[in-house]
Formats: structure tokens, C-alpha cells, sequence
């Protein structure tokens, strides 16, 4: 492996790592008291205030591209961000961590299956076998047959946070990328923001606060120890390394890295919530592990001539058709720079 493949491998591990905490630091908030909503909107309203400098200065000279992209930054702000994200924190709120983080990853493995359907292009077995490996070990991983607590509504909303998932994967693939991924994260931050506000000004999604001490690790700390994790880690810093590992590795690899996230999110509830992991999840880190290696294996045998991308079909190496399956909480689709065909762009019109 080389150096720029080491280093996103890292990159991509710790993404993963930071994202998986938001989960246990959220319900930390929500145990005090916190309403689902009142997390997703600090902690979004939080990120976009972070990110906003670093945007202003990215849009320097490029206001024309910012107009031209409003209608995506409309959809990946609402759908992608606050919407996916007020759904799992209300799954969050009724299931485990583990559990809730389960339904969201039902997305990408859906909209695998989906087009693998629709263009009837099987992956290779290596691949194949790889994925298969690495949702055996998520499954391990979470052990739903353990203490896990199925609420109907909470399944409603994990499931539900898919499909947001899903929708922000569909769109991904036609990105215009002369919007760079900083503005995209950033400006959907901001409408992500506004979404969550108007839901809770119209007490759709009605915010409850509680200011006064959390238990975390079994001790207690501040209340604004996890608002901060939640807007600076698990939000900015998750994002931004998110951004450089699907640069350097390539969403394909990226996907199935960003698996991991529920291992991280597994161990993070154990030293925030107490929820100690017993063997059969620590087997299941390893088959995640297994499946990751079989999945890098087999695109560098295929970067080596042995035979064509995974859903090259389209000319888009990486997911299939182009579509970026890189982490559970969405991240800007980042043009690769083995792309041989020019970028789509996304069509104004309705289906």
C-alpha cells in the first residue's frame, strides 16, 4: 500500500471514529432531558457557525456557482442533514445506538442491491464477498439478539433516516463539482439549520432544553462537554476528514471503511453510556476488518488490469454508477481524479 493510500486509510478511520460518536454523546442530552430536535438543531446550527469563515472564503469570486447550485444545496441541506439526522436521534432516543446506527446503514446496502438490480451488472465475487463479510460483521457488531430494545416508532424512524440516506446517495452522483465539497458541507449546514428551526418554531419537532448536568463515563461534566463533541468532533472535524478520505481513497474503498463507524459508535456508548461490548461484537470488529481488506483487494487488482471497476459502467469509477457510498452521515460527493468522463450535472426538473 502506498503512502497516499496509508494515509487515507487513516484519514478515513478517523472520520468514521469521530461520526460514530455523535450517537452516545446525543442520547447523553437526551437523558437530561434534550428533545431529539433540540440536539440536531444545536448541534447543526453549531457546525454551520464553525463553518462559515472557511466557506466565505472558498466562495471568494464564485457567487455565480453558489446561485447555480441552490436547488442542491436546498435538497442535501434538508434531506441529507437535518432531516437524516433528527431521524436517527430520534431513533437514538428510543433504541440503542447500535441498533439505530444499523437501520440508517440499511441505505447504502439498499441502493447497492437496487442497482444492481436495475443494471443488472452483478460486482465481482471478491466484492461481492467482501460486503457480504462486512454486514456479517456489523450485524455482530450491534447484537441484535443481546439487550437491544426494538421500539416500533424508534425502527420507524431508523428506517426513515435510510431513506434520507438514500435519497442524498441518488443525488450525489449528478453534483456539479465546481461546487467545492467545503461549500457543500458548509452551505448545507446552514440550510440544515433553518430546517431544523422552522420545525421547531412550528413545534413539529418542539426543542427542549435542560441545562444542567450529564453523566458521561460515570461521572459528571457540564452539559456543554457533549454540545461540544457533538458541533466540533462529531460534526466538523467528521466532515472535513470525511471530505479527505473519499479524495484519497475513493468512495468505493471509503464505503465499506466508513463501516467501521459502527464500531467506534459501539465502544463510545460503552465509555459514555456504560453499554460494555461482549465478544461476539469484538468478532464482529474483525469480520469488518476482513470484509474492508477483501474490498481493497480487489480494487487494486483491478487498477492493476485484471478487469474493470465495480460499476464503471457509467464511466465513474468507485460506487456503483458514480454514486458515493462513502459514511452513514453523508458527506459532499468529491470528484475523483481517475474519473474519465466529465461530471453530469443535476437537472432542475421533477420526476
Amino acid at each position: 500500500m502506498n503512502t497516499r493510500a496509508a494515509s487515507g486509510l487513516w484519514i478515513a478511520v478517523l472520520s468514521a471514529a469521530t461520526f460514530g460518536m455523535s450517537g452516545p454523546f446525543a442520547k447523553a442530552l437526551l437523558e437530561i432531558g434534550w428533545s431529539p430536535g433540540a440536539a440536531v438543531g444545536v448541534r447543526i446550527g453549531g457546525a454551520a457557525l464553525v463553518l462559515l469563515v472557511p466557506v466565505l472564503i472558498a466562495l471568494r469570486g464564485r457567487w455565480s456557482t453558489l446561485q447555480g447550485n441552490a436547488l442542491t444545496l436546498i435538497i442535501y441541506g434538508m434531506t441529507a442533514i437535518a432531516l437524516c439526522q433528527l431521524f436517527y436521534f430520534n431513533a437514538v432516543e428510543r433504541l440503542s445506538v447500535g441498533v439505530a446506527l444499523l437501520l440508517e446503514y440499511l441505505a447504502p446496502v439498499l441502493i447497492v442491491g437496487w442497482l444492481w438490480i436495475r443494471s443488472r451488472r452483478a460486482p465481482h465475487r471478491l466484492t461481492a464477498a467482501g460486503s457480504v463479510v462486512a454486514i456479517l460483521g456489523l450485524l455482530l457488531v450491534l447484537d441484535p439478539a443481546g439487550d437491544a430494545r426494538l421500539d416500533p416508532i424508534g425502527v420507524l424512524y431508523g428506517l426513515a433516516a435510510a431513506v434520507c440516506l438514500m435519497v442524498f446517495f441518488l443525488m450525489s452522483a449528478k453534483i456539479d463539482d465546481s461546487l467545492p465539497p467545503l461549500v457543500m458541507a458548509g452551505g448545507g449546514m446552514v440550510v440544515g439549520a433553518l430546517t431544523i428551526l422552522l420545525l421547531g418554531l412550528t413545534n413539529v419537532m418542539p426543542f427542549e432544553f435542560a441545562f444542567t448536568d450529564v453523566t458521561i463515563a460515570g461521572a459528571q461534566f457540564s452539559w456543554l462537554v457533549p454540545v461540544a463533541v457533538l458541533v466540533l468532533i462529531s460534526t466538523v472535524a467528521a466532515y472535513v476528514t470525511g471530505i479527505l478520505a473519499a479524495q484519497e481513497l475513493g468512495s468505493k474503498v471509503a464505503s465499506f471503511v466508513a463501516l467501521t463507524e459502527v464500531l467506534f459508535a459501539v465502544v463510545a456508548a460503552w465509555l459514555v453510556l456504560g453499554e460494555l461490548p461482549g465478544p461476539i461484537q469484538l468478532l464482529g470488529g474483525l469480520l469488518i476488518v476482513a470484509g474492508v481488506v477483501c474490498v481493497r483487494t480487489d480494487e487494486l487488482r483491478s487498477r492493476n488490469g485484471d478487469g474493470p471497476l465495480d460499476g464503471d459502467a457509467d464511466g465513474l469509477q468507485g460506487g456503483p454508477h458514480g454514486i458515493d457510498l462513502a459514511g452513514a452521515e453523508p458527506i459532499p460527493y468529491v470528484p475523483l481524479l481517475t474519473e474519465t468522463s466529465q461530471p453530469q450535472r443535476v437537472e432542475h426538473h421533477e420526476h
